[in-house]
């Protein structure tokens, strides 16, 4: 609509469906006839609602709200809803949301647009009513007292409206207070409708329907060889696979990389990343795969691709738009890099060369950390770590615990450690604790044992007494 005069927009009932500001201002609202309005304001432009144009000039809106936010629901032209859950967790917070939006707003469509953010469609739509031009996003703090305080004129009819006004009902907190049974009895499906909205009873905004084939594939004859060209070719599908409209916007938490070689041989690899791939983390564990499949075959220490890459295929899985949120004290670029480190660490030494851990149950530091894949989804615990576990060592914890432990020299004096050898040297043993006993699992063939703490001038280590020899078996930090 022209900004710089009255303006409004009617239907093909000759109803005002749209105002721009200095109509309002004037006095016209939406809803009202074409003749009223213009009783209200004679000097009103009047031009015919045409919402299969006003699309075509929304749409650029629409595509810059699900760039950020995948899964949106068009109202109609102008009105879009989002869920936003999973976005706020990603882009960290409510605020660095809605700021990023009303960014992407500005640079396609310019000023005049309103941001509503609160529980539910009904409650941000009338949060967005709410905004101004010099505030144009308002962010709803206390969703139920917000609902509560909004006129019963909020619902969007007005006769139901003037029906509880003369009741005495003019907000929505008074009539959630009415028995629902009550209002039903009296209004029927608008009155249930009405206690609902009025409840907080909202509709979620619904899940878009992701395809069931997602992949993105693409042949090469002849076959690829060169570093560079895999490069070229993992960063071109990535591209296209996040671009693609079969995932339909949403971001892969896993992706299936299969790779055929000229011999026929085909490769598998899973990625898994906890937070969302985006172009360039895809890109480049791609790269890296194929880097590393090439250099096998050419060095033929393992299977790779023999004879050159034919065929690439990229499966992505865990499909969402759901970040993760970082911890307050949390470096995200940091993150990143160390997230890349490991992945082409992995790609580099295999699955089994990059573990991480959990924590289980266990009286030995050895059995109280569980060890899986870097990547992957972390197992159930095999022993409960909040059982009691007797003859426990207690924490501190050693910061270091050889796989095997290996014998150490030690001096006793009537079962007390007087001296610990390191190397070629003696050191005095400057305090100690223990002995925690350990029955062992006799039916396996392990024999008891005694674990001492020692502290002394070099270090304090963590070792075990069996049938009277001494094993280190933790160094503390």
């Amino acid at each position: 609509m022209p900004p710089a005069e009255p303006c409004q927009a009617v239907d093909d009932k000759n109803l005002v469906v749209a105002v721009n500001k200095m109509a309002t201002e004037a006095g016209v609202q939406v809803g009202m006839r074409r003749r009223e309005a213009e009783a209200v304001c004679p000097i009103v432009v009047t031009i015919e609602h045409d919402p299969g144009a006003e699309m075509a000039r929304f749409e650029r809106v629409a595509v810059a709200v699900e760039t950020l936010i995948p899964r949106i629901e068009v109202m109609s032209p102008g009105l879009i809803l989002a869920p936003v859950t999973g976005a706020i967790r990603y882009f960290g917070g409510e605020a660095p949301l809605v700021d990023r939006v009303a960014k992407e707003i500005d640079v396609v469509a310019g000023p005049g647009f309103r941001i509503g953010l609160a529980a539910g469609p009904f409650a941000a739509r009338r949060a967005a009513e709410l905004a101004t031009d010099g505030d144009p996003i308002y962010v709803v703090a206390d969703d139920d007292a917000f609902r509560a305080a909004l006129d019963v004129a909020a619902l969007g009819s007005e006769d139901i409206a003037s029906v509880f006004r003369w009741l005495g009902i003019g907000t929505l907190g008074e009539l959630a207070d009415l028995p629902r049974d009550a209002v039903v009895s009296r209004f029927g499906p608008d009155g249930l409708r009405a206690h609902q909205l009025a409840c907080g009873e909202d509709r979620d905004t619904l899940d878009r329907v992701i395809a069931e084939d997602m992949s993105i594939e693409e042949k090469f004859d002849p076959p690829l060889e060169n570093l560079e060209q895999v490069a070229f070719v993992a960063r071109s599908l990535a591209h296209q696979l996040l671009e693609s409209s079969a995932i339909g916007g949403a971001i892969p938490h896993r992706i299936e990389v299969e790779a055929e070689a000229a011999d026929g041989a085909i490769r598998n690899r899973t990625w898994r990343s906890a937070d969302p791939f985006n172009e360039r983390m895809l890109g480049e564990r791609v790269r890296w795969q194929l880097q590393a499949w090439l250099d096998t075959a050419r060095l033929r220490s393992g299977p790779g691709i023999r004879g050159g890459l034919v065929r690439l295929r990229i499966m992505p899985a865990d499909l969402s738009d759901d970040g993760r949120q970082l911890a307050l004290d949390e470096d995200a670029l940091s993150a990143a890099e160390a997230q890349r480190a490991f992945a082409q660490t992995q790609a580099i030494v295999g699955n089994d060369g990059v573990l991480q851990a959990i924590p289980q149950g266990g009286r030995d530091p050895g059995e109280r950390s569980l060890w899986y894949r870097w990547g992957e989804t972390p197992p159930a615990p095999e022993r409960d770590p909040q059982a009691p576990w007797p003859g426990q060592v207690p924490a501190p914890l050693p910061a270091l615990v050889p796989p095997d432990p290996f014998p150490l020299e030690v001096e006793w004096d009537a079962g007390i450690p007087t001296r610990v050898r390191l190397g070629s040297r003696w050191v005095e043993v400057i305090s100690w604790a223990g002995p925690w006993r350990k029955v062992g699992r006799w039916w396996d063939g392990e024999h008891p044992s005694d674990r001492y703490q020692l502290v002394t001038s070099a270090g304090a280590f963590l070792c075990a007494v069996v049938n009277g020899k001494t094993y280190m078996a933790g160094v503390y930090d």
